[in-house]
């Protein structure tokens, strides 16, 4: 409930905006008599755009009004009982509205709730600083809205004069109607007889006289009024141009930059209510003023009196039809982008939002959005305007969607949630490039009116850029054009250019960014990290980080040229790092018990001053998504003498198999984690949980990970626990250690995998692992007999042969 109790202290236009929430959609008493309820649901776990998460939502909603009627049962007294009375009308109200489209009662409570802790966000950073000193995004907010409220005394002063106008202009007109008649009856004097006309034409000479003096001088009045009216839009249209300018060549830029960067892993861009909300403001008033201007210039044809004002309306008409094409045109977005790597004939989903549709009532005639694909070159000849005749580079299916009003949250946008890349067409690429490092992207295209077809509007957008692969094995170097791209590509560059080197610092930021977010962790790369990757990326030995921060690492260094002595790129062996961590050993690097990013050399002379026993984790130099283990133990060959072994590189495949922590437990020769905690201190809580015991007579074997030269049989076998097999209980392979070529100091040793079959102490017969038949029962045994059939069946030398780490 800290929200709702933080919320009710806002003030000013907060507390405002905070209540414009509310209305017959949901009522604010909903919100305060179950906000405790209401901020404890899990909201967002709920996907809006699949339709099958309706189920979910017609929970919530069904829970929502039980609690509903809960509350009002329990009121008592004079006053409860009204309440009583309100909350039941609420339920029932509730229901009736979102019954048939739930979904939509959590796009509403999401958006109150998200919009809420915004508010209460900005206004207690507002306040938190020393001296009450706001921070820059509060003072940037307050200079918008203070911006906005002098639009509005502008346009509303701008209608006083409007009327104003109208109204002198509609007194000049009766007047001159009246000069008229005055002229009318001078002329049928000359009708009458001679008397009777010198006794009536002076009067009617001398009313003519004043009448035309009064509409001389009311028509030069009149013309000053509307030049002052001309001047005061100028000064308003200059002030909406200055105010949609920062709104949309800062804030929705930096909006969009972010949702760019967010495809790296950076933070979410942020909701897109704040940016609609004045976006709408600026259509409200641009259309106010459009329809002064309008007003301003019928009262001219009324009218026609010589002077500027023709050629000044004309320019305030044409200027203020540009601005609001500008709005309209830049507020066409894509709300959710496509994925930036497109596999063929896979499903996958967009959204385009226009900010001002629902101001403008787009809605009542909805209009229907078309995506295309296209090349690099077809989107620099768009932004260029030239005719590219409809072409597209494929076929998208389902590329058709009709943009949809919702009420509750007041948004216009077009779900696209079943797209599929059905063919592309590629271009002829230069030098070195791969099919990896084609960009295209997404055209988005529609056409809508408003104003009772006033204005005709053409709007299009361009996705990020895409790299459309046909199969998995690609999606690791196209992973790395679009993190370059997404990095390093400049506001309104040409698409889709970018630069073909950046110096150290910038590419760390960027990797470091990506590593955080596909690992979901807090803790990134670190200062050493990050020098062991600049030894790696530049095959430099200095240890001093200053050395590398005017280096600059190009593109073919990044994902086009592999590193000395490997048949892989910098990148493509980062991304095996990223990938291992991400799928198997995330909760270690988290605990930080993973130091990872440490040379051979490096782990050598680390461990050397540490006893016996310890070990560390590190990324294998020479295989791609390979871990090792390091640790120092005597020299079996010279006593006294100590050394560092390495195991050989797990990977993947290995930890689907067993786990890490399992292995670590498996082997009884590494005790201490670097630099000094006990490894079950670190690694205890991850264990696998003990067999169970025996069922009808039958137990369940059990893969246990040794190294031949350091296997010791379990001290005590009768305690329970899962016996380790000793160097003489081994299977062949492992009976003959000079076949994985076993060498001198920090060279690699293979761990085997061996089936351990536990014996059942109370089944009473003599092999418990037989039937009555002798057969094996292999509904217990065949998910492990088939790992250790295609562990044997692995040529031993090249499973554990010489290969270095």
């Amino acid at each position: 409930m800290a929200v709702w109790i933080q919320a009710q202290q806002l003030q000013g236009d907060s507390l405002h905006q905070m209540q414009s929430l509310y209305g017959q959609h949901f009522p604010i008493e909903v919100r305060h008599y179950l906000s405790q309820w209401i901020e404890s649901q899990l909201w967002d776990a709920i996907d809006l755009e699949n339709p099958q998460e309706e189920f979910k939502a017609k929970r919530l909603l069904d829970s929502l009004i039980q609690e509903l009627q809960n509350k009002a049962e329990h009121q008592v007294g004079e006053d409860g009982f009204l309440l009583k009375i309100k909350l039941g009308h609420y339920a029932s109200q509730l229901k009736s509205t979102y019954d048939r489209c739930p979904l939509e009662l959590v796009r509403c409570i999401k958006h109150i709730l998200y919009t809420e802790q915004r508010l209460v966000r900005e206004a207690t950073n507002s306040s938190s600083p020393v001296g009450g000193m706001m921070d820059s995004m509060s003072q940037k907010y307050q200079q918008i809205n203070q911006a906005f409220e002098e639009l509005r005394l502008l346009t509303q002063d701008t209608e006083n004069d409007l009327r104003k106008l109208q109204h002198n202009q509609e007194y000049f007109i009766i007047q001159y109607q009246e000069s008229l008649r005055i002229q009318a009856q001078l002329t049928s004097l000359a009708t009458l007889p001679p008397a009777d006309r010198q006794l009536r034409e002076p009067a009617l000479l001398n009313k003519r006289a004043t009448v035309e003096a009064w509409l001389t001088r009311e028509a030069n009045t009149l013309q000053k009024y509307r030049l002052d009216l001309a001047e005061k839009h100028q000064k308003t249209l200059q002030l909406l141009r200055k105010q949609q300018t920062i709104i949309l060549d800062d804030e929705l830029i930096q909006w969009k930059r972010r949702q760019q960067l967010a495809g790296n892993g950076g933070p979410p861009e942020g909701g897109l209510d704040i940016l609609q909300s004045w976006c709408e403001k600026l259509a409200e008033t641009i259309w106010q003023n459009r329809q002064q201007i309008r007003r301003a210039e019928h009262l001219r044809q009324q009218l026609p009196i010589p002077g500027p004002i023709e050629e000044l309306l004309n320019d305030l008409n044409s200027t203020i039809t540009d601005i609001i094409s500008a709005l309209v045109t830049s507020t066409f977005i894509i709300e959710k982008q496509p994925p930036q790597v497109l596999k063929t004939q896979t499903k996958f989903a967009a959204t385009v939002r226009l900010l001002v549709g629902g101001k403008l009532n787009v809605h009542m005639n909805p209009p229907q959005v078309k995506a295309t694909i296209v090349s690099e070159q077809q989107a620099k000849a768009l932004l260029k305007n030239e005719n590219t005749r409809n072409d597209s580079s494929g076929e998208i299916l389902n590329n058709n969607c009709v943009m949809e009003y919702h009420q509750t949250t007041g948004t216009l946008s077009a779900h696209f949630r079943n797209m599929s890349l059905k063919r592309i067409k590629r271009s002829d690429r230069r030098g070195a490039e791969s099919v990896t490092e084609e960009k295209f992207t997404i055209l988005f295209e529609s056409q809508f009116s408003v104003g009772g077809n006033e204005l005709v509007f053409q709007v299009k957008t361009l996705s990020l850029p895409v790299v459309v692969i046909v199969h998995g094995s690609q999606d690791n170097n196209a992973t790395a054009t679009v993190l370059w791209d997404n990095a390093f590509a400049e506001t309104g560059r040409v698409p889709f250019l970018v630069p073909d080197k950046v110096i150290w610092p910038q590419l760390c930021d960027a990797i470091n960014m990506k590593y955080k977010a596909e690992v979901q962790s807090n803790r990134g790369l670190s200062e050493e990290n990050l020098v062991f990757l600049a030894q790696k990326a530049f095959s430099s030995s200095s240890n001093n980080p200053d050395d590398y921060r005017n280096m600059t690492m190009t593109w073919s260094q990044f994902n086009r040229e592999s590193l000395p002595g490997r048949n892989f790129t910098f990148w493509q062996w980062f991304d095996g790092v990223m990938e291992l961590t991400k799928k198997h050993l995330k909760p270690h690097w988290n605990d930080g018990a993973i130091l990872g990013f440490v040379n051979k050399q490096q782990a050598q002379d680390m461990l050397m001053s540490k006893p016996n026993g310890t070990f560390l984790l590190r990324f294998s130099d020479s295989e791609i998504g390979g871990i090792t283990i390091a640790w120092v133990a005597e020299n079996p060959n010279k006593a006294g003498e100590r050394m560092v072994w390495n195991l050989m590189p797990y990977t993947t495949k290995d930890f689907s198999i067993r786990s890490l922590s399992d292995r670590i437990s498996d082997l009884n020769h590494l005790l201490f984690l670097y630099p000094d905690r006990h490894k079950d201190e670190v690694f205890s809580k991850y264990y696998t949980p003990p067999l169970s015991k025996a069922v009808d007579g039958y137990v369940k074997p059990q893969i246990k990970q040794v190294v031949p030269e350091f296997t010791t049989a379990n001290p005590d076998p009768s305690s329970g626990n899962p016996t380790y097999m000793d160097h003489g209980a081994s299977p062949a392979p492992v009976n003959h250690p000079h076949t994985y070529g076993i060498y001198p100091p920090i060279d690699v040793l293979p761990a085997c995998l061996s089936v351990v079959w536990l014996r059942s102490v109370s089944c009473g017969r003599s092999d418990s692992m037989l039937d009555t038949d002798g057969d094996f029962d292999l509904d217990d045994t065949m998910d492990v007999a088939r790992h250790v059939e295609e562990l044997l069946r692995r040529p031993v030398d090249s499973q554990w042969g010489g290969q270095q780490s």
